[in-house]
């Protein structure tokens, strides 16, 4: 539910607040922002978020000139998701409604936003962060650990992840299809527009004290570690790939290296034992790189992350027939190796053997086996998620 006060016909910018509980500083910003417009010339309108107040936040904005949106989802990205879709704005600018940053100079969002940039970051490291402003963990561990990941990870040319003062085109949050309603929100806006291609810059932006007179609702470790999980659910690459290839090489090397016979290393004798290891690892490594590639086709076959054309490349060859051949042929070997040892058993007139050189036989064998079986598995499963299916109410 919407309601209107003061709102300009066909405003440029859409000031957006998301709040709950914050009536000690919301008139406050609200204030400074209907100040810049004025000063700045800009025709323009504040929205608010409510996620729900009890202290009547909801009034104050609207006797301060806001408009507000009831948001009944709980969560930060809520609000801001509900208050964006109804913003009237050519530009969106979004900011804490507790005055921790400053509403009454906008210019270089909207100046950014101007020329053409699809989203334009604040940046607090470099516009200043005042004493107070930032616990030490956030400031000195929480962001640039994840602003640093999240630039290895995707990319992305934001030096400050989380500054929670940015703007964006009307067309920009269209095309962003933003799915999170958490704290993640503002992680998952700079992770897909870096992906999306859209142009993105930063301005420097001053951060002060918050006016609360309360705890903020922000958790650094329990919200650091929800911006982290979602950084890595958003990179298959770096949370399934890179780890399932380095264990797969590593186990396929160490598999090679000890099949001949016993190996020392660093004075210690490796053998049969170790090649156990190594083949697990070589399974786990395959489950690994299977995974990548499951979750990525399934997010970008709901809009997660968007199309990859080296991906489509890859599946003009890899194809459902050639897993099944190749998981076929694994198997065969294996099941040739598992009857070379159980003949080799037979000689022995099905006695005792030595372990040392039958599970050099055994092991591989075994190991083709699940492998080839994974495989063909993947395989079928990798088909379905492809699958192009039409959905009731589309035309085919």
């Amino acid at each position: 539910m919407s309601t209107t006060t003061n709102v300009p016909d066909d405003p440029e910018i859409t000031i957006i607040m998301p709040c709950l509980n914050e009536s000690r500083t919301l008139a406050t910003c609200i204030t400074k922002a209907r100040g810049w417009l004025a000063a700045a010339r800009v025709k323009g309108e504040i929205v608010v978020g409510d996620n729900g107040s009890t202290d009547g936040s909801q009034q104050i904005a609207r006797e301060a000139g806001a408009r507000v949106v009831d948001v009944p989802l709980r969560g930060y990205g809520a609000a801001l998701y509900y208050a964006s879709l109804n913003a009237r704005g050519r530009y969106l600018v979004m900011g804490d409604s507790d005055d921790s940053y400053d509403f009454s100079d906008l210019s270089p969002f909207i100046e950014k936003l101007r020329e053409g940039y699809d989203l334009v970051m604040g940046n607090r490291f470099a516009g200043g962060i005042k004493a107070g402003a930032m616990p030490w963990k956030n400031r000195y561990i929480g962001n640039p650990i994840l602003t640093g990941i999240g630039r290895v990870f995707f990319h992305s040319p934001a030096r400050d992840f989380h500054c929670g003062l940015r703007g964006f085109s009307k067309k920009a949050f269209r095309r962003l299809d933003l799915r999170t309603t958490g704290m993640e929100y503002a992680s998952e806006m700079v992770i897909k527009a870096t992906l999306l291609g859209m142009r993105i810059t930063e301005v420097p932006t001053t951060l002060s004290p918050d006016g609360r007179d309360r705890p903020p609702h922000l958790r650094p470790w329990r919200d650091g570690w929800r911006h982290l999980r979602f950084m890595l659910l958003y990179s298959p690459r770096w949370l399934f790939l890179v780890p399932g290839l380095l264990l797969l090489a590593a186990g396929g090397a160490a598999l090679a290296w000890l099949l001949p016979g016993p190996r020392r290393f660093l004075g210690v004798v490796l053998d049969v034992h170790t090649l156990v290891y190594a083949a697990a690892g070589m399974l786990i490594g395959f489950q690994a790189i299977a995974f990548a590639a499951f979750s990525k086709v399934f997010a970008i076959a709901e809009g997660l992350l968007p199309p990859d054309p080296a991906l489509d490349r890859i599946f003009k060859y890899v194809t459902l027939e050639t897993g099944l051949l190749l998981g076929l042929l694994l198997v065969l070997g294996g099941f040739a190796g598992t009857f070379a040892s159980v003949f080799y058993w037979r000689s022995q007139s099905f006695g005792p053997l030595d372990p040392a050189r039958v599970l050099r036989a055994v092991i591989p064998s075994a190991l083709a086996i699940a492998l080839g079986s994974q495989v063909v598995f993947s395989s079928f499963f990798m088909s379905v998620l492809g699958l192009r299916i039409r959905r009731p109410g589309q035309e085919p």
